[in-house]
């Protein structure tokens, strides 16, 4: 390794939110050490992403609509949710905390928004930064409904995002024939200008290491077992490697939680497990992703292939895939006209969500030397380079350029 360890700062984690906050880090001219058990973007959550720049999700989710009626949401009533007794038992301090969060998603939704709302920009200006424009279409998005209730529905949808500041175009029924004609029904559809997609999520996430390694920041493929303050600076503990950084950087997911714990921090993270299924060659009836709202299903052009994911399922990190999951977001691809094949390419992977859906920024208590950006639910992509830039500047000292205080780990307590 070329760079002095103990000049550097660890990021632990090379998925979107590492990659980001590498290179944030790295412009800045700091010396980073970029540490994975993977190559990046490879492990976690990153790999599997839809591709959508969600700049319409400015709300967390926990609400009491949904606090009160999530049973329309499980799976064994059509819905998406996959929350088995068993697992909820396990989950009742995070049940609790989800419950007091949506009373409260008011204020949570102005922590959130601005963080949201630019996004497509956000990428638009980092993509052109480093020369790799091709990897972002910024032609918004669609949610598309069918039945009778379709029109009712898209126009309720059109005022809550207006009162949220998202603007919506009404679909031209023109603009729908290529879809109706596939799905074999009328369609009314909502267009948001504002979001956009990334052609190949993996590819994104390479595109911001690679910036990253080429302004000097460095990768080290390590799994990082422990992290532990030793003076002034911080350990960071592998499993055949022990060495000591400046600071450090946890953007770890789902292996955030034990790394935070030597550093007096909490983060009740659950796993959310996601699928997606791929259907190589298929050519997309728009050139944007559509979220069809009956079926919870979002279909994403990317580069030569769509990819569409749904379900939210709570279980364990390492549980196998369900196979009938699969199978169903297969059928209902078919429904909507697409050609996709029993056994085709698919992913399951987990969501690292903490219970008030906001994300997890900030530093630990006491110290300037271990700071962590986790828990970005399913917005990971959308919010990455927001994320870097706030964390570059909480290691320059600089005041956040976004109010960030709600996203300090503290809200949850000690470990």
């Amino acid at each position: 390794m070329t760079m002095s360890q103990q000049d550097a700062i660890a990021v632990v984690g090379a998925g979107i939110i590492g990659s980001a906050v590498a290179l944030a880090l790295a412009r800045e001219g700091r010396k980073v050490l970029l540490l994975d058990r993977a190559l990046p973007g490879v492990a976690g959550a990153s790999y599997g992403n839809v591709g959508h720049i969600a700049a319409e999700l400015v709300q967390p989710l926990p609400s009491p609509q949904l606090l009160f009626g999530f049973w329309r949401q499980l799976l064994r009533f059509g819905g998406v949710l996959d929350l088995p007794p068993s697992r909820a038992a396990g989950m009742i301090p995070w049940i609790a905390r989800f419950a007091r969060a949506a009373f409260r998603r008011d204020r949570n939704t102005e922590l959130l928004s601005p963080l949201v709302l630019p996004a497509a920009r956000d990428w638009r200006r980092w993509l052109d930064e480093i020369g790799r424009g091709e990897l972002l279409r910024r032609n918004g998005h669609y949610e598309v409904g069918f039945g009778a209730k379709a029109t009712e529905a898209a126009a309720s949808q059109a005022a809550a995002m207006a009162s949220l500041g998202v603007r919506t175009v009404p679909v031209p029924n023109a603009d729908l024939q290529a879809l109706e004609k596939a799905a074999g029904a009328p369609a009314v559809g909502l267009w948001f200008p504002d979001s956009a997609h990334v052609v190949d999520p993996l590819r994104a996430v390479q595109a911001l290491a690679d910036a990253a390694t080429a302004r000097g920041a460095e990768y080290r493929r390590m799994e990082v077992r422990q992290l532990k303050p030793r003076g002034d600076g911080v350990e960071v503990i592998g499993a055949d490697a022990a060495f000591t950084t400046r600071a450090a950087v946890i953007c770890a997911g789902m292996g955030s939680q034990p790394l935070l714990k030597s550093f007096g921090l909490h983060a009740p993270l659950q796993p959310v497990r996601g699928y997606h299924i791929e259907m190589p060659g298929h050519e997309s009836y728009l050139d944007a992703p559509v979220v069809y709202t009956d079926e919870h299903l979002l279909v994403t052009p990317m580069s030569g292939r769509l990819r569409a994911s749904s379900f939210m399922e709570f279980a364990a990190t390492d549980a196998p895939a369900d196979a009938t999951k699969l199978e169903k977001l297969r059928a209902l691809v078919r429904k909507r006209g697409y050609r996709c094949e029993a056994g085709g390419p698919s992913w399951v992977g987990s969501r690292p969500i903490l219970p008030d859906y906001l994300p997890g920024i900030g530093r630990a208590p006491g110290s300037s030397r271990l700071y962590y950006a986790i828990g970005h639910q399913h917005i990971g992509l959308t919010l990455a380079p927001v994320t870097g830039d706030l964390l570059a500047d909480l290691v320059a000292e600089r005041t956040p350029r976004l109010e960030i205080q709600g996203f300090d780990l503290q809200r949850f307590g000690t470990s």
